[in-house]
């Protein structure tokens, strides 16, 4: 735990800064002024300000901005910054801040991320509480490592969603338990300042009725890897041989399937049923407990720092920084 005495605020856009246009609310450029007239009176750490290019709607994130995410941190940490703000539209922001999790392991620093439902000034806003809060809470000090702060509560964002489109509490940690299995060292290319290359990650919802052919398409699109969102503990059509053909060829190609639940509470345990033995027998991997957010956000990280498919595996199902915790 150490106080921050020199923040480095990073503006993405989102809603916090967004204001009116022709065609509705649209990020704006000029929140550090504004900032600085709010919090002119507060007894917050210092802080500079660097503003992201370009400022975007956090629905239009991409894995692509997160790497500049990444070097951005990295590059306010060795320029003498001892935490990191940065400011996110609510709607991808466990998204990020579960991606930065895994991008920023060994960072010794905390990175925080908040937003806002509401736009500064407006009323009912909850902006300049939330911006305010998260300095104060890096000024009296957190762990190195990524975090999320909303309307006075953190939040580790390998651990939490999106779980309301309105009011002032639209995050929740979820109830996710299963894999908890650290891992011994974490590889020296998963190290914060290892450059991480894209990948290609895919999510797949089961349904009823899901057959090969939805899967044949994903699969046969490039992907390095598929998230399953699966019923229940981790099952999903055990019946049907085309579809677990077709999970047995994915693998072959090198494709990293990985079961989560779609559960808002429990987790993976594809030994506790026939339907979850089945897909374990055909190369798919057990997600524990992760979310939707951290699962994707890992699987960025572990193909993009260019690992063996089998490290990759291997690291799916241990614990990185509290992901299956």
């Amino acid at each position: 735990m150490q106080a921050a005495n020199n923040v480095m605020v990073l503006y993405t856009g989102g809603t916090i800064g967004m204001q009116a246009s022709a065609n509705g609310l649209t990020p704006a450029s000029g929140f550090e002024a504004r900032m600085r007239e709010q919090l002119a009176s507060q007894p917050v750490p210092t802080w500079r300000f660097r503003e992201m290019s370009p400022l975007i709607d956090s629905a239009n994130m991409t894995p692509a901005y997160w790497q500049r995410l990444r070097t951005a941190v990295v590059e306010a940490v060795d320029d003498g910054c001892d935490a990191v703000l940065i400011l996110h539209g609510t709607d991808t922001l466990a998204y990020s801040a579960a991606a930065m999790s895994f991008q920023l392991l060994g960072l010794p620093a905390p990175v925080l991320f908040t937003g806002s439902m509401l736009p500064a000034g407006v009323p009912d806003s909850d902006a300049w509480e939330n911006v305010s809060g998260a300095l104060l809470a890096l000024g009296q000090g957190l762990a190195p490592g990524v975090q999320l702060y909303f309307h006075g509560t953190l939040m580790a964002p390998t651990r939490c969603a999106k779980v309301r489109s309105f009011g002032r509490h639209p995050f929740a940690a979820l109830q996710r338990q299963g894999g908890v299995a650290r891992a011994a060292s974490i590889p020296a290319a998963l190290d914060y300042r290892q450059p991480k290359a894209l990948a290609n990650v895919g999510v797949l919802p089961l349904v009823p009725g899901i057959g090969a052919p939805q899967l044949d398409g994903l699969i046969g699109s490039g992907l390095q890897a598929l998230i399953l969102e699966c019923f229940g503990s981790g099952t999903g059509p055990s019946d049907d041989p085309e579809f677990l053909a077709s999970l047995q060829r994915a693998q072959a190609q090198g494709v990293v399937v990985v079961a989560i639940t779609q559960c808002h509470e429990g987790g993976v345990e594809l030994d506790v049923y026939e339907a979850g033995s089945r897909l374990r027998a055909v190369g798919v991997l057990s997600g524990g407990g992760m979310t939707r957010e951290a699962a994707f956000g890992k699987l960025q990280a572990l193909l993009g720092a260019g690992l063996a498919t089998s490290e990759v595996r291997r690291l799916v199902e241990l614990d990185l920084c509290g992901e299956l915790a």
